[in-house]
C-alpha cells in the first residue's frame, strides 16, 4: 500500500459511504484512479466493505469480551466451536493468560449468563473463562465498537 491507498482507507474508515468522486476530490486525483485503487484494495482483500451494526440500536444491550483458557491441544477446535455461535462477533487466538478472546453481543445480561452456561460452558476443552462486560460505548476512527 502506498500513501494514496492509505489515504483512501482513512477516508473510508471515517465515512464508509464516501463516493468515488468525494474521495478523488479529497485525494487530488481522478475518479477513475480511485475506482481502480478501490477495486485493487478489495480484490486483494487488503480491505473489506461491510456494514457494522450498532448492537444497542438493534436491541442488543449486553456486550462482553470473554477470555478463554483452553486445554493446549484443543485451542483450534474450541476457537472453531466459538466462532460458530451466533452471539459471537469475533474470535482471536492470543498469547498470555487467555488462549482465546471472544467478543459477544446479546439481548441482556440474563441472556449473557445463559449463553456462558449453556453454550460456552459445554464446549469440550475449555478450562476456564473470565467475562469483561462493556460499560460504555467507545469509538475508534468512526467505527463504533
Amino acid at each position: 500500500m502506498d500513501s494514496l491507498d492509505l489515504k483512501i482507507v482513512k477516508i473510508l474508515r471515517s465515512n464508509g459511504r464516501a463516493t468515488n468522486a468525494t474521495i478523488a476530490r479529497d485525494c487530488g486525483v481522478s475518479e477513475g484512479t480511485i475506482r481502480r485503487r478501490l477495486k485493487h484494495l478489495i480484490d486483494s482483500e487488503a480491505i473489506h466493505i461491510a456494514a457494522i451494526p450498532d448492537p444497542a440500536k438493534m436491541g442488543l444491550e449486553a456486550e462482553a469480551l470473554v477470555g478463554v483458557q483452553v486445554v493446549p491441544d484443543k485451542i483450534s477446535s474450541v476457537a472453531s466451536s466459538l466462532s460458530d455461535l451466533d452471539e459471537v462477533s469475533w474470535v482471536a487466538n492470543t498469547t498470555g493468560t487467555y488462549d482465546i478472546f471472544v467478543w459477544v453481543v446479546l439481548d441482556n445480561s440474563e441472556a449473557l449468563g445463559e449463553f456462558l452456561r449453556s453454550k460456552v460452558g459445554l464446549i469440550p476443552g475449555i478450562r476456564r473463562t473470565e467475562t469483561f462486560v462493556k460499560l460504555t460505548k467507545m469509538s475508534n476512527h468512526g467505527i463504533t465498537i
